[in-house]
């Protein structure tokens, strides 16, 4: 029996890579998923192209990094499409997190096979992300890795710009709200995580995923600065979270104030400030992936 044809959109920047373009569609199509190729210019185009095809689309298919995904995230909770992801960023963290492979061909493999998965998105004072929304030490590390360094090199530039930051790194002072009470405290970093990975492959905790419904909260509250680099490696697993310099929480609502307003990370890109206040919404997006494990 002959499956249905598929029919939805493939949204992209405009003129980046585009020599994979024309292999992945013929793919895609004898396997039944017939793609209108999409380039864009920015995340507004690419969220209008999405806002206007929608209708007449089976699915969506998103050809990026986080900050591609996070830009087109209010387009695709408007859409109400499933979502596929060709990971072309330098961390690809929302990919990692779902299990989604970062060769080409093999992520459209995965999105004509069809299995899907519903994820949760977080929401920081009304704008969505997937992976973690941030200040202090990560923020500092965005502000700094310019897209420039992202393509000469790679996440090896997250690095470069990470040791950077950490030879200025100093604490702030900051307050907690999480199921009605309220922490102060002084710190490098706050990242609360809707999903498990986020800068490049550090893990929020062992215990994150994107489909629990709850947000978890960390606060790196290590006394000196060498305490901080002795903790970096133990990011990788999100094993981070056992020393009793990390403060912790989970909770389907956070707000965090800072004595003035100090700018936000989300995915990757400073999207907001503080006071930040978090939310989840639950399971809000359908994506093609592996089965959670």
């Amino acid at each position: 029996m002959i499956p249905p044809l598929r029919r939805g959109l493939l949204v992209r920047n405009g003129g980046k890579g585009a020599d994979w373009v024309p292999a992945l569609l013929a793919r895609l199509a004898a396997r039944g998923v017939e793609l209108a190729d999409t380039p864009t210019e920015s995340c507004e185009d690419a969220c209008a192209a999405i806002a206007r095809a929608a209708a007449g689309a089976d699915l969506i298919v998103v050809a990026g990094g986080d900050g591609t995904l996070n830009g087109v995230a209010p387009a695709l909770l408007e859409a109400g499409r499933p979502v596929g992801v060709l990971p072309l960023g330098t961390a690809n963290d929302l990919a990692r997190t779902l299990s989604i492979p970062v060769d080409l061909d093999a992520a459209a493999d995965l999105i004509a096979d069809g299995a899907t998965r519903r994820i949760d998105v977080g929401l920081a004072n009304g704008k969505p992300f997937f992976n973690v929304a941030s200040l202090g030490l990560s923020a500092q590390l965005a502000a700094s890795l310019g897209s420039g360094a992202k393509h000469r090199f790679g996440r090896f530039s997250y690095v470069l710009a990470a040791l950077r930051v950490l030879l200025g790194a100093k604490t702030f002072r900051a307050a907690i709200a999480a199921d009605g009470q309220v922490v102060r405290t002084q710190t490098y970093q706050i990242a609360v995580g809707n999903g498990r990975y986020y800068g490049g492959g550090a893990a929020v905790s062992e215990e994150a995923d994107i489909d629990t419904g709850r947000l978890v909260l960390y606060s790196l509250e290590a006394g000196s600065l060498w305490k901080v680099v002795l903790l970096a490696p133990l990011f990788r697993q999100g094993r981070h979270v056992r020393w009793r310099e990390v403060r912790t929480a989970s909770a389907t609502a956070l707000e965090i104030r800072t004595p003035s307003p100090m700018p936000v990370n989300l995915d990757g890109e400073l999207a907001t400030e503080t006071p930040l206040a978090l939310t989840v919404r639950p399971k809000a997006v359908e994506v093609f992936a592996p089965a959670r494990s």
